[in-house]
């Protein structure tokens, strides 16, 4: 089920920023097919087309959360993914890059002039575990913060950026569940996990090293 920036509904689907890599799971030569793949399936159905199936190794294959973010000229274009682990990993960027490029309703669809000029970055969530508030570790954890049909989940990078302590992190993901800002202290859920984030100016950035 999908949800936007506005919390629409109940689901695992959610419109979302980038994320800060934590760790390096994912090998270079993996990293690049993923990414190719997340175009490709753009292309493919821009052009109303099946996207062929790729040949993967098993850990590509394995069920992974994952969003995948979309920029244009420096600019953010769409983000959408999935928290929990719904389908095999290749799956599921496939599917959230053609629904950040076309469903992500903040913004209008991906156009092919567009595509030339597209970057992609794609954030690999660990599983989600609960924790107590005072365990959130600003630039490691992302959030989710859940109450009744509320959620509301925020990726690692987000409190780096704006220089958000542990407090105001916790209180604005509230806010995006569309909960009181007090709300982890309330009742509702706090759950966290880590990212893992490559994007194509980072497969550039190894190809010119190698």
């Amino acid at each position: 089920m999908s949800l936007s920036s506005d919390q629409r509904a109940s689901g695992s689907r959610i419109a979302c920023g980038t994320g800060n890599t934590e760790r390096n799971e994912f090998s270079r030569e993996e990293r690049k097919l993923l990414l190719k793949l997340a175009h490709d399936a753009i292309r493919a159905s821009l052009e109303h087309r099946e996207l062929p199936a790729p040949s993967v190794s098993p850990h590509l294959a394995e069920p992974r959360g994952a969003f995948t973010t979309l920029y244009f000229r420096g600019d953010l274009r769409g983000c959408v993914g999935h928290v929990h682990p719904i389908d095999s990993l290749y799956r599921t960027v496939a599917e959230t890059a053609r629904a950040a490029a076309f469903e992500d309703f903040r913004f209008s669809p991906i156009t092919v002039e567009e595509t030339a000029q597209l970057e992609i970055s794609l954030s690999v969530l660990s599983p989600l575990r609960m924790v107590q508030p005072e365990e959130v570790e600003v630039g490691r954890h992302g959030l989710l913060v859940s109450l009744r049909e509320h959620r509301g989940l925020l990726l690692p990078q987000v409190p780096v950026e704006h220089g958000w302590d542990r407090i105001t992190f916790l209180e604005q993901t509230c806010r995006k569940a569309g909960l009181p800002p007090h709300a982890w202290q309330t009742g509702a859920k706090v759950e966290v996990f880590t990212a893992e984030v490559f994007g194509d100016r980072d497969a550039d950035q190894n190809l010119s090293d190698g």
